[in-house]
């Protein structure tokens, strides 16, 4: 391979995602005095909060329905009655506090301390722009990448191949030359591979993988490829 450059994802890539989305609702609840059991409360909103990103990468929901509907869907599960107006106010908090919780991936600093020295290295993250810059920038890895591509800055987002062609010509490199690493399956690497990208499967989940495809569970096991 002639890498030289390198996208990332973001969340459940880098940045921990799931620690602190649950330190932020904590503190979210806690800011707006509303008294929920939040190990139950998350133990509903994760596997919907997946859902409605999954609907929303594949356009079937808008960024505020995704917002919206995950939490009303949640506290239906849970039988709490709350209003439109209490809804929004969790969702508008939520997003305020969620950068203030910067826990990183083990090793994620030593690797792209690593990796700075020889590549270019980007960002592709369909999470939402006025969020995804300040997570990089207070978990203290921004200096690290030469371009953040968004989904909305790009107009379309993973898997669709237009985000990946954008990200490649907004760094001036070739699909020979670009590498993706990512944690979702469809949407990082499928989406970078149809894209003509070589990939890297960021398994820490552990799932089956066919063996054509590059696949890792530690981000320091980066340096056994690059």
């Amino acid at each position: 391979m002639q890498i030289k450059h390198i996208f990332f994802d973001l969340d459940h890539t880098l940045w921990d995602f799931e620690t602190n989305s649950d330190l932020a609702f904590k503190k979210t609840f806690q800011n707006l005095q509303f008294k929920v059991d939040l190990t139950k409360f998350l133990n509903y909103y994760r596997p919907i909060n997946l859902k409605y990103w999954k609907l929303y990468r594949e356009e079937k929901v808008t960024k505020t329905q995704l917002r919206y509907g995950r939490l009303r869907e949640t506290f239906d599960f849970l039988k709490i009655e709350v209003t439109d107006e209490l809804i929004e106010a969790i969702s508008v908090e939520y997003i305020r506090v969620l950068p203030e919780n910067n826990q990183l991936f083990d090793g994620t600093n030593e690797i792209l301390e690593h990796l700075s020295l020889k590549y270019q290295m980007h960002i592709i993250t369909n999470g939402f722009q006025e969020v995804q810059h300040l997570k990089l920038e207070k978990s203290g890895i921004s200096h690290f990448f030469n371009q953040i591509i968004t989904s909305e800055s790009a107009g379309v987002q993973k898997p669709h191949p237009d985000i990946f062609h954008h990200a490649m010509n907004v760094a001036n490199t070739t699909p020979q030359e670009s590498i993706m690493i990512g944690d979702n399956w469809e949407a990082d690497i499928m989406g970078a591979y149809h894209a003509g990208m070589n990939v890297i499967f960021f398994n820490y989940h552990q799932e089956p993988v066919g063996e054509n495809i590059k696949s890792i569970t530690h981000l320091l096991q980066l340096k056994q490829y690059l």
